[in-house]
């Protein structure tokens, strides 16, 4: 619903390929509002699921937010530049793609989507894409990912390409098809491969333990500390205790 009325609302403009920037452009609005959050976050809800989407840092300076917000997901999605360049200096010996894939697998983020981005700008062409799909599974593999269990998909974030729906400009693919404990799963589209994510088991009938990301002080609330339940369930009104005391 955000897209579209933001894609509504661009095309009156005549920016139709501002609408996925806008979303960004209202993250910048409400980070800026008084709540300095080094990960972003953004909600939607797809066919399957509620997803939490966090966007971390890709700047070096940055790799310790980068690294807090990988730590809490599931799924990682690494979206890597497709343009001539682009490409080779991110998987190169000190590239952030590379050290990005490394992060993710050691943090115990097991499941991975691979998303081309800029795919406009190599004029949608199919050798590009092939040529980043197999230097990015060697590198993948090498991390400790399997190449066959990851969705490889070739997007524009510009202008929205396999985004939500299939691209006209890229009839050669076929769409991606990794394997997974229940078989093999195909899809076209980045939606597509966020719906194919396998839910992770979560031990709930454990204690609650709940490590804390950080601490917001939000003015006419109070404070608000933030993370995610490793094991067991939080339900409002539960009595918790925090530890360690006197820190």
């Amino acid at each position: 619903r955000t897209i579209e009325k933001f894609e509504k609302e661009a095309a009156e403009l005549g920016k139709g390929s501002f609408k996925y920037a806008w979303v960004l452009d209202k993250l910048k609005a409400e980070r800026e509002r008084g709540i300095t959050i080094d990960i972003a976050l953004w909600k939607f809800e797809t066919p399957k699921y509620m997803v939490t989407v966090i966007d971390a840092p890709g700047h070096r300076d940055f790799i310790k937010n980068m690294i807090t917000g990988t730590s809490q997901a599931d799924c990682a999605i690494l979206i890597i530049a497709g343009g001539t360049g682009e490409f080779e200096a991110g998987i190169s010996k000190d590239g952030q793609t590379r050290e990005h894939a490394l992060l993710a697998f050691t943090l115990g983020v097991r499941q991975l989507i691979v998303a081309v981005n800029k795919m406009d700008t190599t004029k949608w062409s199919e050798d590009r894409f092939n040529e980043i799909v197999k230097e990015t599974s060697t590198f993948i593999k090498k991390v400790g990912y399997n190449p066959k269990a990851v969705a490889f998909v070739p997007i524009s974030g510009w202008h929205g390409d396999n985004m939500l729906e299939e691209s006209t400009n890229m009839p050669w693919y076929k769409g991606w098809t990794k394997e997974t404990k229940a078989g093999v799963v195909k899809g076209k589209t980045l939606l597509d491969a966020i719906d194919a994510i396998e839910p992770p088991v979560r031990p709930s009938d454990k204690p609650l333990r709940l490590p804390l990301q950080d601490v917001y002080k939000i003015g006419g609330i109070g404070t608000v500390p933030v993370g995610r339940v490793e094991t067991g369930i939080i339900k409002a009104g539960m009595v918790v205790t925090f530890a360690p005391v006197g820190v």
